[in-house]
């Protein structure tokens, strides 16, 4: 991975390694993960770079490090020349950082201090091991598709994005339903009167995807996912097309009120009707970073919990076990 004597600080140019690190300031666990951190790395020759607005309520002095910790000068390019981003706290904090970073395609660490934290790579009592894994670059880079975003009104592009887990079409009132006609690759499927449509990766299929009763759909695969909330019609099922395909909803021109687009729970767009969202695989994949190589099915039973007491697996597997 490339590396560059670029300084946001103004510290002197140097060919020190540099992270990146994004936290949930406001946790306190999260900070003092944060501080902890900080002392290590920088212990080890590494240049940390914070948001300003997060060194601040850290309490952090850059000269008081060697290394000194460097300030970002600005959020679109907090990224630019470091090997990975470190993100302390849950999902929403990855999702943030898949933002700010999305333009450099920086690897995002997850050390997960919230829920489930499916996006995560570590939790906050590996703090040592994965303090050693960035040392000693023992570390992979996975890429996750995206979705890429277009917003028209009157044929016209008014907004574009991205979304990492998924972009999903709502209801802006409680009281109204949305009126929508879904169609992928160009030909009408269905019109339903619903909540609203998620249009989701598989990295987000275990998110809202998987609240709205879509399918899980394992991270390996490419495809989009389609599911609509509480539709009434006949036809309106989860569906998984090609990553090649484009998803389009259309917000109908009798519909009662606005929709509004959410993307990763983060950015809006308002949806007045007549409005059109089309969503196609990305074209800037985001890349997270991976320490372990664990399968996808043992992440599902650690984060959701699964029962799986009486398993034995293959006999062949048995046989192993046994021997052992």
């Amino acid at each position: 991975m490339s590396q560059s004597t670029a300084d946001t600080s103004g510290a002197p140019a140097s060919g020190h390694r540099r992270v990146l690190m994004l936290t949930h300031t406001g946790r306190d666990e999260a900070r003092e993960v944060a501080l902890a951190f900080c002392k290590a790395l920088t212990g080890h020759g590494i240049i940390v770079r914070l948001l300003p607005a997060e060194a601040a309520v850290l309490g952090l002095d850059p000269a008081g490090y060697d290394p000194r910790i460097e300030l970002a000068d600005a959020e679109g390019n907090a990224s630019r020349d470091c090997e990975l981003a470190l993100v302390i706290g849950g999902d929403g904090t990855i999702l943030r950082a898949a933002e700010i970073t999305h333009a450099t395609g920086t690897p995002l660490l997850g050390v997960n201090l919230g829920h489930v934290g499916f996006l995560a790579e570590a939790e906050s009592d590996d703090t040592e091991s994965t303090i050693d894994a960035i040392v000693q670059r023992r570390y992979t880079a996975e890429d996750r598709m995206t979705l890429d975003v277009q917003v028209f009104r009157d044929r016209e592009l008014v907004a574009s994005t991205f979304a990492l887990n998924e972009a999903s079409v709502e209801k802006a009132a409680r009281e109204r339903m949305l009126e929508v006609v879904v169609e992928v690759d160009g030909r009408p499927l269905s019109r339903w009167g619903c909540d609203g449509v998620v249009c989701a990766t598989p990295t987000g299929s275990t998110a809202y995807n998987f609240s709205a009763g879509g399918p899980v759909v394992w991270p390996g695969v490419e495809a989009l996912l389609l599911v609509p909330i509480s539709a009434h019609a006949l036809f309106a099922r989860p569906l998984v097309v090609a990553p090649t395909s484009t998803l389009a909803v259309e917000v109908l021109a009798r519909t009662q009120g606005v929709g509004v687009l959410w993307c990763d729970g983060r950015r809006t767009v308002e949806l007045p009707p007549g409005a059109r969202i089309e969503v196609r695989r990305g074209a800037a994949p985001v890349r997270l970073v991976r320490l372990h190589q664990a399968p996808f099915t043992d992440r599902l039973v650690a984060k959701f919990g699964l029962p799986v007491e009486g398993w034995r697996g293959s006999a062949e597997r048995r046989r192993r076990t046994d021997d052992a």
